[in-house]
């Protein structure tokens, strides 16, 4: 399957109008709404303004507490389990518990891990956090693994916005190979080559935003790509 990510920051009615007019566009699976710098004052219109032109399910990718949403469908609730930082483990899920019992949104448990795309990205930055190197997997595997232990009902593996480039078919593989739950993978997807790659080496779900904004076309491209996986 395939997401596309918007930034609620940098979205408006003129570009969700673009994206989901675009060829192609049907062939997408999810909307994700988030983003690591993405405050709280837009993310509501933004969700409107979707859900106003698609009946595709929006799942919220939130760097905070104060971007949950109620019009949403559902909310990725991110455990940065690559990192040790305590507030991004659990500090701010325990901020959010309350909230989000109330708020009828589906909870899905997410072991987010960030992988090293040859850049310092802004969630790495932001998360004061240490990407795991594309060349060390062992590391990846059993973080990964660890979090499905925990319960974490989905695997997320992100080398971020910006990304120069995406995840190691290799080290997918063997993170796929060792988990029992969905594993999503994100950052630096630029082609239809890079989809194909990701989606055999073991991605249930892929998630694009940036390339989308300087190639419209990308979305046909990741229609054909799921066709050939």
């Amino acid at each position: 399957m395939v997401s596309v990510l918007i930034d609620p920051d940098s979205a408006n009615e003129k570009h969700i109008d673009f994206l989901t007019s675009r060829v192609g566009f049907d062939d997408i699976d999810f909307i994700f709404v988030g983003g690591s710098l993405v405050t709280d004052g837009n993310i509501k219109n933004c969700v409107q303004l979707i859900k106003n032109r698609t009946s595709k399910p929006i799942v919220l990718f939130p760097g905070s507490p104060n971007q949950i949403e109620e019009e949403a469908d559902g909310i990725l609730l991110l455990s940065l389990i690559s990192g040790r930082n305590p507030d991004l483990l659990i500090g701010r899920q325990v901020e959010a518990a309350h909230k989000l019992k109330g708020s009828g949104l589906e909870i899905l448990p997410t072991g987010y891990i960030l992988i090293d795309g040859g850049r310092t990205t802004t969630v790495s930055y932001i998360s004061n956090t240490t990407p795991i190197p594309p060349d060390k997997p062992g590391i990846a595997v059993a973080t990964a693994l660890a979090g499905c232990q925990l319960g974490q009902r989905l695997i997320y593996l992100d080398c971020g916005s910006g990304a120069r480039h995406c995840a190691p078919p290799q080290l997918i593989k063997m993170v796929k190979n060792e988990i029992n739950v969905p594993l999503i993978v994100g950052g630096g997807i630029r082609s239809q080559t890079d989809a194909e790659v990701l989606f055999k080496a073991g991605a249930d779900i892929i998630v694009v935003g940036n390339h989308l904004e300087e190639n419209p076309e990308f979305l046909t491209q990741l229609a054909v790509a799921k066709l050939n996986t």
